[in-house]
Formats: C-alpha cells, structure tokens, sequence
C-alpha cells in the first residue's frame, strides 16, 4: 500500500496543532514561562516549514504571521498575553482548514479577519502590529553550512533551509562541490554538498538561526556579519568549515550537554495507518480460531508429537495476541487532551469560568474504543458546561468558587475501565426530570422508580429538561447517541447525582473489542463464554448443597453473602442438572455474584464477534465467539448478569 505523503504530512500537521493548542491553553496560566512561549514557537515554525514544502503555501503564509508574533514575544519585544495567546488559538482552526481543504471559499476573508485580530492583539500587548519590526537597518551576513550524509534519508530538505533564507531578504547562494567524491564511489542517497549564502536581511540575528532550530545540533553551520563594503564576499574568502554546531556568537549555539540529550537517541516511534493494524487484528484472530481447532485434533488423538507441536502453537498464538492487544492500546490522555479546548471555548460561549481537570491519563483503552468515545463524550461535557454548572453568582451565592469543575478520570477495574465525567455543579432536579419524562409519556404518572431508574431517563431519545433551546443544548439530542454508542460498545452507563454538589456520569468500557480471555463453560448441552478478566474464583456446588440453598438464591462466602443465578433455569435448557455443578464467582468492581454452571471446560482464547441486529436486544450476551470445532458460544454480559444478581438479592432481603 503506497503512502501519500500529503497524508502524511496532514496527519503530522494535526499533531503540531494539538501541541501547539496545549502549550497555548497552558500559557493562558502561565504567561510568564518562556518555556511555554518557545514550544509553540517551535511548533508554528516547523508547521509553516513543512507546509511550505509540501506546497501549502496559504497554510505556511497564514502561519509565518503567527510566528513572527510569538517571535516578538520571545525576543522581549513584547509581552505574552491572553489576548494573544486566544487569537492564535483562533488561528489554529483556521489553519487547520487550510491543510484539511486548501482553497475552500471564504478562507480567504476568514484569514484577514484573524490576522486583523492577531495585530489587534499584538498592538495592545505594546508590540505593535504584528510582523511591524519597526523598520530597522539592513544587515548582512555570510553564512556557510553542510548537512549529513543522511539528512534527506531522514527528512530533511535543503531546499527548505534555502528557501526560508530567501524569505529573509537578499539571498545569494553558492553550492560547494568539493565534497562530491568521484562516480564510481558516489552514494546516490547520501548528501555531499555544502552550500554558502551571503544574506542580506532587516530580520534579526536571531531570525537567520531559526531558521536551522531542527537540524543545528547535527550540522556544520558558520555564520559571521558581511563587511559592510563588501557584501558579495567570493566564495574563496570563506573561512574554513569549523566544527559542529559552531555559530559565530558563543551566547546563541546550543548548550553541548542539552544537544546531546536531544540527539543521542534516534527516534524510536514508526507511524502505522490504523487501517494496518485492523487487518493484523483480523488475521491474529484467524490464527486463534485456527490454533483452537489445531488443540482439539491434538486432544483427540494418541500423538505426543501432534500435542507438543499444538502446546508450542497454542503458547505462540497467546503471546502474539497479547502484543497484538498492546499494540492496539492508547493511553486515554490521547483523548482527554482535546477537550481543555472544548471547555475553554464553552466557558467563553456560556459566560461560565469553568476549569478542566483529568486524572488517570496513563490508563490505556483499545484505539477503536477510544475512536467511538470523542463524540460521547463531547456531548456529556458541553451537557456538563451548559446544565450542570451554574452561573457564577450563583455559585457565589451558595458558598461554592465562582470558577466551575469538570473532572474528567480513567481507571481500570478487572476487563473494563471506568471513564467518568464529574461536574460540581448543581445536581439533576428529579423533579424536573420526573415532570419530563411523565410529559414524553416515558413513564405514568406517580409510577414508582428507584433513583437510578429516574436517573437513567435523561438517556432515553428526545429527552431534556433545559428551559430553554441554546446553541449547546435543549434540543433532546445528545445523551441517547452516548447510549447508543457505549451499547455498541458493550459497555454500561452509571448516573449519580447530589442536589447542589454535582453530577457523576461513569461510562464502564471494556478494555477491548477484538480479542479477550476467556473461560469456557457448559451449561445443559450449551456453551458460553465469561470474560476472564471478570472471574474472582470457581468453587464447586454439590447436587445436595444446591436443594439446600433453594429459595435463598445467595451463599455465605467467607463470611460474605454472594447472590448466585442458576444458568440452567436463566437459560431455560430443559435439561437436569450435574451431579456436581461448578459455581464461578464474577465481579464488576466492588459488586459479586455467582453464576451456577455444570462444568468449567477451561481457558479460551476468544475472538469476539458481534451479534446480529436481531439479537441485539439480548442484554444476557455481549457477543460470540467460534469454538475449534466450529460451533458458536455466547459471550455472557457479566455486568448485566451482576446487576440481575444484585437486584434479586435485594428483593429477597426486602421480603424477608
């Protein structure tokens, strides 16, 4: 599969524009960290640069504005602002339309309104207008540089370097080919020229060296002022090629010991199309089905060779599929991260200061998982901005900080994780909520609920309880599409809320959607799967034990009452029981319940594959899986097999 490097430069764009958002978001904090002010430098230089060379010429004229007033700021000609620094975060839409659709209509009118905001800002930061130098002298410099042998092999483009010299004023360039070795020794992928440039510039010195801020620390590069009377210097009076990284002022080159931090390690990261990595996940799910039909032919037969070749497949097939899965895995902070943008943006629109706060970062979710949560999970925090927050008097009123909390969290709880959106605001009215749904039709009037049943109608489709229909809500739209999408995912939702102290939305995820451990198990003629990740311990249930625990439905355990469902009755097999049944005890966080079986068939390597739409109404399942005979098992839905145990314990407690 070729690669378009246009792609590929689109994809690298989209990350210079996340870095570049969140050391602006970052820098509205902090304006006096120069750190800050350098990154996002660095981020709108090597974006204008890389456009530039891959003919986004819109993209890198708009950008090199941004820069050169950011530039300003990190040269003390003025001062980091809020302003500023919200004016380019306004231009970082606008210059990601330029590299998603170049020359779409009205790009054009779109730039000049935020470049007349950017010098707007710049000018009431004390700058001036932005890229306004104030007119200074011309300067002249002479400059002599040389790249490694393997600059292009790695992705640098002397051209550019020339070119942004260009850029700079005057520019008259020399290439030396003395280093060009004779034919029959020439390497045609190495690099074996030099070049010198007698620049002419009102740029500052410090606008020549940035020029080279990538590639300095692996260069020669030479750079000392032209005399004045003599400004076309020959090329025989240039000085000899000094070491590396020598420039001809010591305060500007590179510290030696930070330059080989940066460069000591090459980088070890390698980009691959996701859709590569789906047909992997694909084929190493062939391959486990594959080695589960191989296992059963070994088992059936008298062939200690068949067994060992089939032990030693079973145990590589195993190890592949974990890597598989570690390869597939994203830390959730690849995600949380778009959303310091969405609040601040939200805070804005709603006239609310909110602030955003994550935790658990680090806690990683299968990549397509982490794909089909962005759009829930935008809905649930502009809900978050919009309902659940109040207006600052408000909160000022009832003791609370006049700046709103969202907190967005991560943990990792068995096979699933845990993503929960807490606001501080005011809470959910049941009232209002009650009102609502009894209006929709949802429910009948004075129909008894338990609070988690009220709660879990703002999910329901058409359902809202905003007074009034905003640019951000009150349209009934929203919560049902973050249902919709957590079942698909075979995930769960959890709503808890406190009147006056805020709102917990938790979304309980499994860890992966292509490939889990499981155990497999039979009940009556039937086999089903339970997720591995989900089982706490086996125990055995004698025939005599089950008679006595008849109309109890739960089992001491350890001191601890553990309800249990019989399978064989949930399912219906029509079949009697096992002499001794096998009871395999599942968790979903803090909560237990025992699932009665007739026999533990053992671990399985289970491909996941999701049901028909006929049988998505089926909450006992989440998917199936093909056996290496070929027949299907059902994936058991532990969560929804918990919540039925948990709820059947406690209407026995409550007849008792």
């Amino acid at each position: 599969m070729t690669v378009d490097p246009v792609d590929t430069f689109r994809t690298e764009a989209a990350d210079l524009l996340e870095q570049v958002e969140q050391g602006l978001l970052d820098l509205m904090q902090r304006l006096d960290d120069d750190e800050l002010v350098n990154a996002v430098f660095r981020g709108l230089h090597t974006l204008k640069g890389s456009g530039a060379m891959f003919g986004f010429d819109a993209l890198a004229a708009f950008t090199h504005h941004c820069e050169t007033a950011f530039d300003r700021v990190r040269r003390g000609e003025a001062p980091a602002t809020v302003a500023l620094a919200r004016a380019v975060l306004d231009a970082c839409d606008h210059m990601r339309a330029l590299v998603d659709s170049p020359g779409a209509p009205g790009q054009q009118a779109r730039g000049r309104a935020l470049l007349d905001a950017l010098g707007q800002a710049v000018a009431g930061a004390g700058g001036g207008a932005a890229g306004d130098a104030g007119a200074p002298a011309a300067t002249g410099w002479h400059l002599r540089f040389s790249l490694p042998a393997d600059a292009m092999a790695k992705g640098t483009n002397p051209l550019a370097l020339l070119k942004e010299l260009r850029a700079l004023g005057d520019a008259r360039v020399r290439a030396d080919i003395a280093m060009i070795p004779p034919l029959e020794a020439l390497d045609p992928l190495a690099l074996h020229l030099a070049w010198e440039v007698d620049l002419t510039t009102t740029a500052p010195r410090a606008a020549v060296d940035d020029v080279f801020i990538f590639v300095m620390d692996t260069m020669e590069l030479h750079v000392e002022p032209l005399p004045e009377q003599d400004p076309a210097r020959p090329a025989q009076a240039a000085p000899p090629a000094p070491g590396p990284a020598t420039t001809g002022d010591a305060d500007i080159a590179a510290p030696a010991d930070a330059s080989a931090q940066r460069w000591s390690r090459p980088d070890e990261n390698v980009r691959v199309p996701a859709a590569r990595l789906d047909e992997l996940m694909d084929r190493v799910g062939e391959l486990v089905i594959a080695q589960s039909r191989l296992g059963q032919l070994a088992n059936a037969r008298d062939d200690l060779p068949l067994r060992a070749v089939s032990e030693e497949m079973e145990r590589l097939s195993g190890e592949l599929r974990d890597t598989m899965m570690v390869l597939r895995m994203v830390p959730v902070g690849s995600l949380f991260a778009r959303f310091r943008r969405l609040v601040h943006d939200l805070a804005l629109d709603t006239g609310k200061p909110v602030e955003l706060v994550t935790d658990g970062e680090n806690t990683e979710v299968d990549k397509t998982v982490i794909e089909r949560l962005a759009d829930p999970l935008v809905h649930l925090v502009r809900n978050a901005a919009d309902h659940g927050i109040e207006a600052p008097e408000s909160r000022t009123a009832a003791g609370k900080p006049a700046t709103g909390r969202i907190r967005l969290s991560a943990r990792q709880e068995g096979g699933e994780v845990i993503i929960a959106i807490t606001d501080d605001g005011a809470g959910i009215d049941r009232a209002r909520v009650r009102a609502r749904a009894e209006e929709a039709g949802l429910i009948a009037p004075g129909q008894a609920l338990a609070d988690a049943e009220l709660l879990q109608l703002v999910l329901e489709p058409g359902f809202s309880t905003a007074a009034r229909v905003t640019s951000l809500s009150g349209r009934g739209v929203g919560m049902d599409v973050v249902k919709r999408t957590i079942d698909s995912l075979r995930g769960g939702i959890d709503i808890t809320s406190t009147p006056g102290e805020g709102t917990r939305i938790a979304l309980r995820i499994p860890l992966t959607v292509a490939i889990i451990g499981g155990l497999l198990v039979r009940v009556g003629q039937g086999r089903y799967v339970i997720p591995l990740a989900t089982v706490e311990e086996c125990l055995e249930l004698p025939h005599e034990r089950d008679n006595r625990s008849r109309g109890r439905a739960f089992v001491s355990l350890r001191d601890r009452l553990v309800p249990f469902l019989r399978l064989r009755e949930l399912f219906a097999t029509g079949t009697s029981p096992d002499p001794h049944q096998k009871m395999v005890v599942v968790s979903t966080g803090t909560e237990r319940v025992g699932l009665v079986v007739d026999q533990i068939i053992g671990n399985h390597q289970t491909v996941i594959k999701s049901l028909s739409r006929l049988h998505a109404g089926i909450t006992t399942f989440s998917g199936a899986t093909i056996l290496g005979d070929g027949s299907v098992a059902l994936i058991l839905d532990v969560a929804h097999l918990v919540a039925s145990g948990q709820q059947q314990e406690a209407q026995l407690r409550a007849a008792g």
